[in-house]
């Protein structure tokens, strides 16, 4: 929590949770102070996630969360509190003070993704550096064949891992803990007990592509003070256990990266958490083509989308984003002239990439590669983006085209024309079916037709499944009839968990105005100056102040059902008198009330004068009014009443005086405006 005279509160009150928020997810104004988009914490088709401008908060009004800059970012990013005020004060350039955390398990899993971070970082320039060094000649080699140049290495910062085991390491070692070097996943080791062979018989006959390379300087894993019986440095590369001890000793560590390519993998903040690394060995002992970092602390590859932290901008701007499966069709892409390009980095595409993406915009063209594994790709990631209501093209190349060598054979605006006329999503599937399933026969058709349905049943409208039922039916020859009662039984079975919204209490315009006024309170800044009649200028309006007066005075908000926020507020008030105010959503009260708060708040349609205010206030009284006119009446119907002549006669001028009220179109008690009694009291 920010609060008043402490650096969170500093920095809260610096940031511009608009423009912060905007960095994750497309906004658009939806008002004077609000911006609305996507909510990217539950899935959703119509935007319900709103951002208020000036009193710096976002509600979502499909699943109620609620809070301020910080907690957005603790949230989309997964990270603490302490860990979020320090990003948004980086971002606007704030000196950071020291940190302080809740737990000691906080602090300790916050520090060691900093020092991962900074060890992908340190990691990022060795290879860097390895690559303009005469060893990196072969790697040069291969990128200039790519077609890349110095620019393009440079944007994507592309490097080279040495054919060593242990030059990164040693680069490392003096700036980090082993610990840390182990966590962050750039090295390997190997691990022996006593009834094995010793870690120097293993290293002089390597027998994976994991062991240290000859000629490699291995070092033991303890100092040299801690050297073994014998007192001699390095006379032991491992702990040797002894008979009575059993535990597992541990060889060097060595780098799991070597003789690769290195394409860096940044977060969506722009800091890199990974690498996948392309081989240019050609021996079997090599590994695999592609290498890819493990999972992290800091990387998670089911929740990252490689070169999202640059086209995310573009994506926003073109409202679209051009999918791709690896690394280099993701850079020969962007090279080519279009930034709104993103990739898979080789892994399945995931559900949570699927939200992620959607947080920037629901437009998306997929281009895999046309081979089987790659058709059989693009339906799986199709699945996904259905599921997350995406409106999708797919770009078919020629066969044995990816969209590096597509672009690298016939040029930028052959690909551009190419994505001109990708195809709908469904008239995509439609062909794969009937290249699949010849049509002719009754078996064709129906096989044809088992294949789309999977397809058709992740559609979430009822509208659109429907329709495509139509198109389906007129391509492939069928029955319109009979394929509409499959995809009604399909659909029978579609298991959609959409979140609703929750039921809000009616709130009268009225109430709502007078919430807005004691809300206003708390966007009063210490260190303002407000005018007042004694500086010979007339006084400020002041709504908190007025809708306090009234409501203390006349108990208007009573048997509403915003009662029990307007108390909390009036509370506030009381308990804040003179006092600097924190965050409107801190408000002590339900949930429940919080959230109406937000969605008031975030609701507001025209700006907040006197006569607005008045206005309220005239009609809060007329429903007091009516509601002592409804009780006065049901009191005069009770039988026996008649029998009583003076509570009659209470009653029968009260109800006078109430009717008379209800006819004055101003409804002021005493003539006069809630203005001028608050400067008379």
């Amino acid at each position: 929590m920010a609060n008043p005279g402490d650096f969170a509160y500093t920095v809260k009150q610096q940031a511009d949770i608009v423009r912060i928020i905007g960095d994750y997810i497309k906004l658009k104004k939806a008002g004077a102070q609000n911006y609305s988009g996507l909510c990217p914490f539950h899935g959703e088709k119509t935007a319900s996630f709103s951002v208020h401008a000036t009193r710096q908060f976002y509600h979502c009004f499909g699943c109620g969360v609620s809070g301020d800059v910080f907690s957005f970012l603790q949230k989309i990013e997964n990270i603490t509190f302490p860990e979020a005020v320090r990003m948004v004060a980086q971002k606007l350039g704030i000196p950071l003070p020291k940190t302080a955390y809740s737990t000691p398990g906080e602090a300790k899993e916050a520090r060691l993704r900093g020092q991962l971070l900074d060890v992908h970082e340190r990691a990022v320039a060795f290879f860097q550096e390895c690559l303009r060094r005469p060893e990196g000649a072969r790697a040069r080699e291969y990128l200039a064949g790519r077609g890349l140049n110095q620019e393009m290495i440079a944007r994507f910062r592309i490097g080279y891992a040495p054919d060593s085991g242990f030059l990164l390491r040693d680069r490392l070692k003096g700036e980090f803990s082993e610990e840390v070097l182990r966590e962050s996943g750039l090295f390997s080791w190997k691990q022996e007990d006593s009834s094995q062979p010793s870690a120097l018989s293993r290293q002089q006959n390597p027998i994976d592509s994991g062991a240290p390379l000859e000629g490699d300087r291995p070092t033991s894993t303890r100092d040299d003070k801690s050297a073994g019986a014998s007192g001699v440095r390095g006379e032991s590369l491992v702990e040797r256990p002894t008979t009575n001890d059993q535990r597992p000793a541990t060889t060097a560590m060595y780098s799991k990266f070597r003789n690769r390519v290195m394409f860096p993998i940044a977060s969506e903040a722009g800091k890199v958490i990974a690498f996948t690394a392309r081989t240019l060995a050609t021996d079997e002992k090599s590994g695999p083509k592609y290498l890819n970092s493990p999972e992290t602390a800091i990387y998670s590859k089911s929740r990252v989308l490689f070169n999202l932290d640059v086209a995310k901008e573009w994506v926003k701007k073109f409202d679209y984003a051009i999918l791709v499966e690896g690394q280099m069709d993701c850079i020969s892409v962007y090279a080519a002239g279009f930034q709104n390009v993103i990739a898979s980095s080789g892994t399945a595409f995931t559900e949570l990439q699927a939200k992620l993406l959607g947080r920037f915009s629901k437009n998306v063209v997929v281009n895999f590669d046309p081979d089987t594994a790659g058709a059989k790709a693009t339906e799986r990631t199709l699945a996904l983006l259905v599921e997350e209501e995406f409106q999708i093209k797919v770009l078919t190349l020629e066969q044995g085209f990816d969209p590096d060598l597509y672009i690298r054979r016939k040029g930028k605006e052959a690909y551009g024309d190419a994505l001109k006329h990708s195809q709908k999503y469904f008239d995509y599937l439609i062909e794969r079916a009937r290249s699949q399933f010849p049509v002719r026969s009754a078996e064709g058709k129906k096989n044809a037709v088992n294949y789309l349905l999977p397809h058709v049943q992740r559609v979430p409208s009822r509208i659109v499944r429907d329709e495509l039922a139509h198109e389906i039916a007129q391509k492939l020859g069928i029955d319109s009839a009979v394929l509409r009662q499959e995809l009604r039984h399909a659909a029978g079975t579609r298991s959609a968990s959409a979140i609703k919204a929750p039921a809000e209490a009616q709130v009268t315009d009225a109430e709502k105005v007078l919430i807005r006024a004691l809300a206003s309170m708390r966007q009063i800044q210490p260190g303002e100056d407000h005018l007042s009649a004694r500086d010979g200028a007339e006084e400020e309006f002041d709504p908190a102040r007025q809708a306090q007066f009234v409501l203390q005075n006349e108990a208007l908000h009573r048997g509403l059902a915003t009662e029990s926020l307007a108390e909390s507020l009036l509370n506030e008030s009381r308990l804040n008198a003179g006092r600097e105010y924190g965050d409107v959503l801190e408000l002590p009260a339900t949930e429940s009330d919080r959230r109406l708060l937000a969605s008031i708040l975030l609701k507001e349609e025209e700006e907040l004068t006197a006569q607005v205010l008045e206005a309220a206030v005239r009609a809060l009284r007329r429903i007091h009014l009516r509601r002592r006119q409804e009780d006065v009446q049901q009191e005069l119907k009770k039988p026996g009443l008649s029998q009583d002549k003076e509570r009659l006669r209470e009653l029968l001028g009260e109800l006078e005086r109430i009717s008379h009220a209800l006819r004055d179109p101003n409804l002021d008690w005493d003539g006069t405006s809630v203005a001028a009694r608050v400067k008379s009291a």
